[in-house]
């Protein structure tokens, strides 16, 4: 919820107005539709994937009408030959560069996956002619993961994420401490740890039954906010830009 609360902000900050999002048939299918539920995040399409590379690609030949734009590109090609158009030369010269012609009809798209399985996407895309160029990428909190940068299809794209700086900190001061670079999630527990600390130097062992009711905490992975029993994150925009991880401001 938290990831999505930072991606419609996202939306607002870009005037993002078609957004798909691709859910992949998978173990976390129905935590990803009951977030978005949950968000209400305006979106143009929701869309079930399947993971299998065989038939991603059909899909999303199909979500990116390929077939159609590329034959509308045979039919332009093939009208201009016969046309008396001046310079129509060079008209079909630049076509024939082209693989596809005509655009589509969303402006970003967000996948809800990660590593090998977020780059078949982000491939399948490429391959039906639709890069970076003509729509905004946007997946979730990818960790940092720097074999995003050795993907042409996953240049530029956007993901939430906790602040790189004090993650790189705490990987290096874990590093430090027990050699070796610690689980991701575990800087979660960190912050958790220094919540119970703060708790326990304020309140002592009297601790009051909705101590977290309407308040915040500012951790090494940013601010948590609580109220009605629910806790949001405060979350940034990276992205994938030049083998760096960008913020967006």
């Amino acid at each position: 919820v938290s990831q999505i609360n930072t991606i419609i902000k996202f939306q607002e900050l870009y005037k993002i107005k078609r957004s798909i999002f691709l859910i992949p048939n998978s173990d976390f299918k129905n935590e990803i539709e009951e977030a978005i539920s949950k968000t209400k995040i305006k979106l143009k399409h929701t869309f079930i994937y399947d993971t299998d590379p065989t038939l991603l690609t059909a899909q999303i030949e199909k979500l990116t009408r390929y077939p159609q734009r590329k034959q509308q590109l045979k039919d332009e090609i093939k009208r201009l030959e016969n046309s008396n158009e001046i310079n129509k030369e060079i008209k079909i010269s630049r076509l024939e560069k082209e693989d596809t012609l005509g655009g589509i009809n969303f402006d970003s798209v967000i996948i809800a996956n990660f590593g090998e399985n977020l780059k078949s996407v982000t491939n399948s895309f490429s391959f039906s002619d639709v890069t970076a160029q003509d729509v905004k990428f946007i997946t979730l909190n990818q960790w940092f993961d720097e074999t995003l940068f050795k993907e042409s299809s996953a240049n530029q794209i956007y993901f939430p994420s906790i602040n790189l700086a004090n993650y790189s900190k705490f990987k290096e001061t874990y590093f430090k401490k027990y050699n070796k670079y610690p689980p991701q999630i575990s800087i979660l527990s960190y912050d958790i740890m220094g919540l119970i600390y703060y708790i326990k130097k304020v309140q002592g062992s009297d601790l009051k039954k909705n101590i977290f009711n309407n308040k915040s905490y500012v951790g090494e992975v940013g601010e948590f906010s609580f109220k009605d029993k629910i806790i949001t994150h405060k979350l940034d925009i990276y992205q994938v830009l030049d083998n760096q991880f960008f913020k967006i401001n």
